[in-house]
């Protein structure tokens, strides 16, 4: 009995550990559950992040589809245009550097939702000007308005026709000429767009890098992938937006519609480009909301907690833990040290030989897409023939969602495929070696100029080699008394555009608005066939025959294009996330993303416009006088220009990624001992916990990083 009772109390003191084991049961449900709560708090995060993203991207592809519309609005050249494109850029110049670095230590998601605030509100700005602004006036006869006097186009009397129609004197302009024309309206559109480029600033860099801290590794690139996909969606909505405003004539609710006599058309017609940017201001706000209500950080998973050394956050996370019960005035301290950091940080970041040379291939190739990006419409308008609304529609259904897919496959294959840092280097390249060499073949899918009496061709339908200015008159139209600086294309029987109907030399006229009829022109049976009928109609002649099959071959080789260029998009980002120190990755993608905007966004846009000005063959002229916008563009002038600038970039950016690829393999390499030695330096040099290196088939990773591959 003595014997069992001891064995009794052995076995009841052994039960006592019971409650130690139930506890530890306790802790792996809380782990689960914090496990869940990690991953529906990140999901939630993506979830507000990717529809900022897809609001962003809406109002910044909008303002892609109207920059033509903004160009006749306001009667502006290309080159201003570029400006006004470039301040978005700008904007985000002002404070990317104190948002990307100071703002990772303080409430990110609340300062993505002010950062919204303030885009909707440089939305709101741009759109202002239609609201302050006269009336659109576009040029036109006045025999093509409705009218009950009858009035010869050759202005053979200057009794016959009211003073306003013929050249513009010096006596039309008064001192409120300027005032009316609205001409310096252009700068609301400018500091508009500069807002959305300040309060888009924090968006890209704390959002990504917020992601990168908290979710699961190996769901990092998925994640990034699936937010720049998302981001995608916005453009085909910009752009489908932009295809139905430029359908809608520019005073809409203002003027009678039935008065207008220009359709969306014609070469002079101008969208309701100002209804889009209210709705995208709408939808800024919208997408702002949820950001007020996300936490400062969120619950790590077992896998980085486990981690020697913790993420920028992390870091940052069990500071502010130890401060949280020192008084306000020492927490203060905090500040000099960020600022005594920030030098140190910066030469430790341009110290990086992988990091400096990605962001030269990326300056150099940014220049190259942004340049075609924001001309692209403009080109598929003047080289095709295409009108504003189609070619928005055209980019928006088909172009951009092959950018969206190409985004997405290359997130997608980096996670199945398990695809290390020199092969997301790899990638990169090979989608852009790839891509630029599928574009030189759109230098073969042209138009031809069209026919345009004299700026394409003589009137007597030779190929135009004089200046277009003086060859304009011909003996034909000696006898009018007609303006060089009109532009109010008529199509002649012949197939021939002509400036405007007195320089064709028409002496009658049938009909009012779109249906005039010109008749007895002198100029149009002047051709091959003098005998044939001299009648012209309103507007422009079609492009060539083989026009609309070259546009078609256009369409599927730039959605390839898109495709292949858009691969590396992905793999792009984790190149240069995981070849950086982790407690500078904000730092990094601040300094990297106000690279692009100083040295690609906001010059690409002017020097593009610059050039694709130098192609122009005819101005317009504004109302109180001096050079509008471009009426017509030299095609084969353009098309040159437009892709041989694209194709020469892409082509430098090309081999500045093959010398990343080149210093990724020769610091990966097992028997260049002496460069691994040197990590600090900051090449993406692998060194384990041990300090032993890792062998040349493992990925590339940082020193901060011990014991984990930057497999994804």
């Amino acid at each position: 009995m003595e014997i069992s009772s001891k064995e009794n109390t052995r076995f009841f003191s052994n039960t006592t550990i019971l409650p130690v084991d139930r506890s530890s049961f306790k802790s792996e449900s809380s782990a689960s559950k914090e496990k869940q709560s990690c991953c529906g708090g990140i999901k939630i995060f993506l979830g507000a992040l990717s529809f900022v993203y897809f609001a962003k991207a809406l109002s910044g592809s909008y303002l892609k589809s109207t920059i033509t519309q903004i160009e006749r609005r306001f009667d502006i050249p290309s080159s201003l245009v570029g400006i006004i494109d470039g301040s978005f850029e700008i904007g985000n110049l002002l404070i990317i550097i104190f948002v990307s670095y100071f703002g990772a230590k303080l409430h990110r998601p609340r300062i993505i939702g002010a950062g919204c605030l303030i885009m909707s509100a440089g939305t709101f700005l741009i759109a202002m000007p239609q609201f302050f602004m006269g009336r659109y006036q576009y040029e036109r006869f006045p025999s093509t308005i409705n009218s009950t006097v009858s009035i010869s186009p050759c202005l053979q009397d200057k009794n016959q026709t009211p003073f306003s129609v013929l050249e513009k004197s010096q006596a039309n302009i008064n001192t409120g000429c300027e005032k009316e024309a609205g001409s310096s309206m252009w700068i609301y559109v400018l500091l508009g767009n500069l807002l959305r480029g300040i309060g888009e600033t924090p968006i890209q860099p704390l959002g990504i890098t917020y992601i990168d801290d908290y979710a699961i590794e190996e769901n990092a690139a998925l994640y990034i992938g699936c937010v720049q996909t998302v981001a995608i969606i916005g453009p085909i909505f910009g752009f489908l937006l932009g295809s139905l405003c430029a359908k809608i004539y520019v005073d809409i609710g203002f003027v009678d519609l039935d008065s207008i006599t220009i359709t969306h058309k014609d070469m002079q017609w101008v969208g309701a480009w100002w209804l889009g940017y209210l709705i995208a201001g709408v939808i800024s706000v919208l997408a702002g909301i949820p950001f007020w209500f996300l936490p400062k950080h969120l619950p790590r998973t077992e896998s980085r907690k486990d981690s020697s050394t913790s993420s920028e956050q992390s870091k940052f996370i069990s500071e502010e833990s130890k401060d949280q019960h020192k008084p306000y005035q020492q927490q203060l301290s905090f500040l000099p040290f960020c600022f005594a950091d920030f030098l140190p940080s910066l030469k430790n970041l341009f110290g990086n030989p992988v990091y400096i040379l990605y962001l030269c291939a990326s300056i150099i190739q940014f220049n190259s897409l942004i340049g075609m990006v924001t001309y692209k419409p403009k080109y598929i308008e003047q080289q095709y023939g295409q009108t504003s609304s189609k070619t928005n529609f055209v980019i928006g259904l088909i172009n951009i969602p092959a950018v969206a897919f190409g985004i997405f496959s290359g997130g997608l294959i980096m996670k199945k495929f398990r695809i290390s840092v020199l092969g997301a280097a790899k990638l990169s390249l090979g989608s852009s070696f790839f891509g630029y060499l599928l574009l030189l073949s759109l230098f073969a899918m042209g138009c031809e100029n069209s026919d345009v009496a004299g700026l394409t061709i003589s009137y007597h339908g030779t190929k135009q080699t004089t200046d277009y200015e003086q060859a304009l008159f011909s003996e034909c139209n000696l006898g009018c008394l007609c303006s060089k600086n009109d532009w109010d294309p008529i199509c002649g029987d012949n197939g021939v555009t002509y400036v405007s109907a007195c320089l064709a030399g028409c002496q009658a006229s049938n009909g009012s608005g779109k249906n005039t009829v010109y008749f007895n022109c002198s100029c149009v049976g002047t051709s091959e066939s003098p005998s044939q009928s001299s009648s012209a109609v309103v507007g422009p002649c079609q492009k060539g025959k083989e026009c609309p099959k070259m546009f078609q071959y256009f369409l599927v080789i730039s959605v390839i294009t898109s495709y292949t260029l858009s691969v590396g998009g992905t793999p792009g980002y984790i190149l240069l996330l995981r070849c950086i120190k982790p407690h500078l990755k904000s730092f990094a993608l601040g300094i990297y993303t106000l690279a692009i905007r100083v040295l690609a966004g906001i010059p690409a846009p002017v020097y593009f416009g610059v050039a694709i000005d130098t192609t122009c063959l005819k101005w317009g002229s504004k109302k109180c006088g001096g050079r509008g916008a471009c009426r017509l563009y030299d095609s084969s002038a353009l098309r040159y220009v437009y892709l041989g600038l694209t194709l020469v970039l892409g082509t430098v950016s090309i081999f500045f990624s093959v010398a990343v690829l080149w210093v990724l393999r020769k610091s990966s390499s097992p028997d260049d001992e002496t460069l691994s030695a040197t990590t600090e330096r900051g090449t993406c040099e692998i060194k384990s916990r041990k300090d032993s290196f890792v062998n040349s088939d493992l990925l590339i990773q940082s020193t901060y990083w011990p014991e984990k591959e930057t497999r994804l």
